[in-house]
């Protein structure tokens, strides 16, 4: 029971970073139907600037009191911000002029991209893992037998207060309501006054700022980063998008978190070989009987 307990909280402290990812996955989805490839490298940057910021700060090591405060918070915004603005910038040279192309120039487009900001990280940071300073003090806690260190609930706060967060700015912002009105009818929505450029290039920035604050959490938890660690992070976050629904932000959530609980067990019981085999083995079971996922069609509003 206490190793069940135990592979449980490492799956949801996982599932935290998936879900993170998932939700700019979805969020670009849902706007304009692209599968945006480059996304999990936009995580990996994210830890990339976190990392570049911190050392500019004179940080590494464990940090306390106010310069925990003051040091993590610039970390993390500025490697929100940084991987906000290439978000932009992707969405304005790769993206935009293929808004009206056939679905494979984008998708094809996406995979350039993701292959153009792997080799640039890889030039920037080099070809071998890096380390990550740990700069939030991991003191646990024990909870029916089981540790929890600070660093899981710092995780998995974040990602629940962010999906809150974006929900609420969704649903009772002007500039959400525009997101949710180009997601369902892209030219009515600019027939009724949305500029529907600047809608979608806000949907960029939100969602690449969701995976800078990811790529930071996760240089955290593992301590260390490498530039080829968004391919399979992403891969298992867009996956964990389309598990949950892909379009709808509380499916990207769940199917996030779902994906780290399933990878934390399947490493468990069968070995980390078999992880990857257990995880898409039942994302097809639960395609084949909800091909639209555990939550369905609502993108966006469609979720």
């Amino acid at each position: 029971m206490h190793e069940f307990l135990a592979q449980l909280v490492n799956g949801i402290s996982l599932g935290g970073i998936y879900a993170l990812i998932a939700l700019g996955y979805t969020m670009v989805y849902g706007i304009i139907g692209l599968i945006n490839f480059a996304h999990g490298d936009v995580y990996t940057l994210g830890s990339f600037f976190a990392l570049t910021i911190l050392t500019a700060l004179g940080v590494s090591g464990e940090l306390h009191g106010v310069a925990l405060v003051v040091d993590v918070a610039i970390a993390l915004i500025g490697a929100a911000l940084l991987c906000g603005i290439v978000g932009v910038l992707i969405e304005r040279l790769a993206y935009r002029r293929l808004r009206n192309a056939p679905r494979l120039a984008p998708l094809i487009t996406a995979i350039g991209v993701s292959f153009i900001l792997e080799n640039i990280m890889q030039v920037w940071k080099g070809p071998s893992p890096v380390s990550f300073p740990a700069v939030v003090p991991n003191p646990s806690i024990a909870v029916a037998g089981v540790a929890i260190g600070a660093q899981q609930i710092l995780l998995v706060g974040l990602a629940v207060v962010m999906m809150v967060g974006l929900q609420l700015f969704i649903h009772n912002t002007r500039l959400g309501r525009a997101m949710r009105a180009t997601a369902q009818d892209r030219d009515a929505a600019q027939l009724m006054g949305i500029n529907i450029n600047k809608t979608i290039m806000l949907t960029f920035l939100i969602g690449s700022a969701l995976a800078g604050v990811a790529g930071f959490v996760s240089g955290v938890y593992y301590q260390s980063t490498w530039f080829f660690n968004g391919f399979g992070a992403g891969l298992k976050a867009f996956t964990a998008a389309v598990l949950g629904g892909i379009g709808n932000i509380g499916g990207a959530m769940l199917g996030g978190f779902l994906i780290g609980i399933i990878e934390s067990f399947a490493t468990w019981k069968f070995g980390g070989q078999w992880s990857n085999v257990t995880v898409f083995a039942i994302l097809i079971l639960v395609l084949v009987f909800r091909p639209s996922g555990l939550l369905g069609e609502a993108v966006f509003e469609r979720a």
